[in-house]
Formats: structure tokens, C-alpha cells, sequence
């Protein structure tokens, strides 16, 4: 199998110390690993999603329990930041609009806000044709985790506002044009990069950045617990499988591709990268990958590799085109801003 793994001794610092960062979906998966990564660069950060401590029983979490936001505030403070949870349904716009009112009262304003809400992994149908699938589920999908970016950008922009080096994150998968296999995932997740592009038209006058970000073959627990292995002992997956390069009929979990996976951590490293380059402004509208930004900033995942899942891809399954300065030449300048070019100004 071909090894796309670099090795960098370069650690995170204390960069974001001061800053105030809201990561919107940070229960679990990519959503915990950029909490934790911007903790670790010394940062506020608001923890907010629906799994909370408090509907349970008081009691520890047991191996195997679903997460909760203060497991992942909790593990943000120990990072060397301060994890602040709050319980929100982000597709319910008084509970954003509330959320944003106490950022507002404690901090006066918003530094980085990260959209990743997204859940639809169980409302998901691979291998079947749009008019197929359950028409209620992907509308479903649609709702938790489009709606809820919109509403959540909206009422958090305006803390953003005046900000130095302010920045808003659209978690997506795939940093290409292609199609993604399933109408409604495909719809999620073009529309969080299109979601991206058209807020940076928006906000770029007001030097106020908002990219897109994607991340490989993420290593969430979801995944973790799929393969049965943990974050301590997934590359046993490696030793142990006979038939590595397979995947299933509606599943991509050949025991290669994972063996080139990212934990969380990685994207959550690509976000702190980015929010604090002083330089971020000449990215933004674009959607960007963790592997390229790793060789670019010079991160590392947890174990001190840089995967390369877009290498390792085309190296196995083929070459495939990513958004590109060519691809961006189509984008800008739209009629719009030729016709109304003051519409967003000062």
C-alpha cells in the first residue's frame, strides 16, 4: 500500500490565545477535533449541539455511551483552552439567536465560527437512484445541516463584524465538483462550499474570511467503533484484515483506505492553521483539504504524520480534478457585482 505519511515535528502553540471561537456540532467527530485543536491553541470555544450531560443520569459515561458537548468542553479546557457547552438544536433559530446573545454579553464579540452541524449519516441511502430513496429523510437532511449553517452564520456574522482576522469555517466533504452519490449528501455538501463562496462575496470588503474545509478519510468514532478499534489501536485494522483493498457494496471501509484515515484532530489543526495565518483573506471562497494544508503549514495529525488521503486516492482509484484556480476563474467577478459593485462595500 502506498504511504502518503510525512513526519513534522512542529506542535500547536498558543496562537489563539484571547480568541473566541464557536464550533457549532462539536459533539463528536470533526466537530470535537477542531474544538479541541483550537483548545489547544489556547482558545474560547463554545461547544454547542443537542447530546447533552444534562438528559442523562449523573453519572460517568461509560465506554460505548454516545458523546456529549461537555465531554467535549471538558476536553478543550484540558487541551489549554476554555470549553464553554451549550445546548442548541441549530435548525431552531431562537436557539441560535439566544446562543449568540450570551457570546454577546460575555465577550462583546466572535473571532471563528465553525459550522459543522450534519447528524445524516443514518438518513443517508447509498446505491440507490433520487427518486428511490426516502424522500422525508433527505429533506430531512437538507434541514440539519444546511438550514442550520444559514441560521447559524446569520446570527453570528454580526459579532464578527470589526474583527481582526475573523473567520467562518463550512465543514464539508470532498474538495471537488463531483458528484457525491447521493442526491441529498451531494446537495449538503456542495451547498456548504457554495455556502462558503457566496458569504465571502458578503464579507470580503469587511476582511472578514469564510472557507470551506474538508477532511480525508475521517477517523471518527462512528468509524472507530465500526471497525472495532480504538484511537490507541486502530492500525491493528491493517494486521489483521485478508482482503484490504475491498470495499463493501455501499460502504467505503477497505482496510487500506483506512490505514490512510485522519483523526479528528487533523481538520481541527487545518483550522487553527487557517485562522491564524494574517494572510487568509487571498483563500477566501475557496474549499480546502487537511492533507494540503498540513504540507502547507506544516501540522501533523496526533501521531505526528500528515496523511495524504487526496494522494493515496488517485495513486488507487484514479485521477480526478479539485477546484483549482481555473475552476475559481469562473466564479469571479459575477454579473451581479459588475452591475451592483457597491452593494457589499464599507
Amino acid at each position: 500500500m502506498p504511504s502518503p505519511l510525512k513526519k513534522s515535528p512542529k506542535s500547536p502553540s498558543k496562537s489563539l490565545r484571547g480568541k473566541i471561537a464557536l464550533v457549532a456540532g462539536a459533539t463528536r467527530g470533526a466537530g470535537r477535533g477542531i474544538a479541541i485543536a483550537l483548545g489547544e491553541a489556547g482558545a474560547t470555544v463554545y461547544c454547542t449541539g443537542r447530546s447533552s450531560r444534562k438528559d442523562r443520569p449523573k453519572r460517568p459515561l461509560k465506554p460505548g455511551q454516545r458523546e456529549t458537548i461537555e465531554e467535549t468542553a471538558d476536553l478543550v479546557t484540558a487541551a489549554g483552552g476554555h470549553g464553554i457547552a451549550v445546548k442548541v438544536d441549530h435548525e431552531v433559530p431562537a436557539e441560535v439567536k439566544k446562543l449568540v446573545a450570551r457570546i454577546k454579553r460575555r465577550h462583546k464579540s466572535l473571532d471563528i465560527l465553525v459550522n459543522d452541524v450534519w447528524g445524516g449519516d443514518a438518513l443517508t441511502e447509498w446505491s440507490k437512484p433520487f427518486w428511490a430513496v426516502n424522500l422525508e429523510n433527505g429533506l430531512h437532511m437538507l434541514k440539519q445541516a444546511v438550514h442550520s449553517h444559514v441560521i447559524t452564520a446569520h446570527y453570528a456574522a454580526p459579532l464578527m463584524l470589526g474583527r481582526k482576522h475573523a473567520i467562518i469555517f463550512e465543514i464539508t466533504d470532498g474538495d471537488a465538483f463531483y458528484y457525491r452519490g447521493n442526491l441529498f449528501y451531494d446537495l449538503v455538501k456542495i451547498s456548504v462550499i457554495r455556502l462558503a463562496f457566496a458569504m465571502s462575496r458578503e464579507l470580503h470588503k469587511r476582511h472578514i474570511a469564510s472557507v470551506a474545509l474538508t477532511p480525508g478519510f475521517l477517523r471518527s468514532e462512528r468509524v472507530l467503533e465500526y471497525y472495532k478499534v480504538t484511537e490507541a489501536n486502530w492500525k491493528d485494522v491493517g494486521k489483521r484484515s485478508k482482503n484490504k483493498d475491498e470495499n463493501s457494496y455501499e460502504q467505503n471501509d477497505a482496510p487500506s483506505d483506512f490505514m490512510i484515515s485522519e483523526s479528528p484532530r487533523y481538520i481541527g489543526r487545518a483550522v487553527v492553521a487557517l485562522a491564524t495565518d494574517p494572510h487568509v483573506m487571498k483563500k477566501t471562497g475557496r474549499v480546502f483539504s487537511s492533507w494540503a494544508l498540513a504540507r502547507e503549514y506544516g501540522f501533523t495529525d496526533l501521531d505526528g504524520t500528515q496523511p495524504h488521503w487526496g494522494n493515496y486516492a488517485r495513486q488507487k482509484y484514479g485521477k480526478y480534478k479539485i477546484c483549482d484556480d481555473k475552476f475559481y476563474s469562473y466564479w469571479v467577478p459575477g454579473l451581479i457585482e459588475l452591475v451592483f459593485p457597491d452593494w457589499f462595500g464599507e
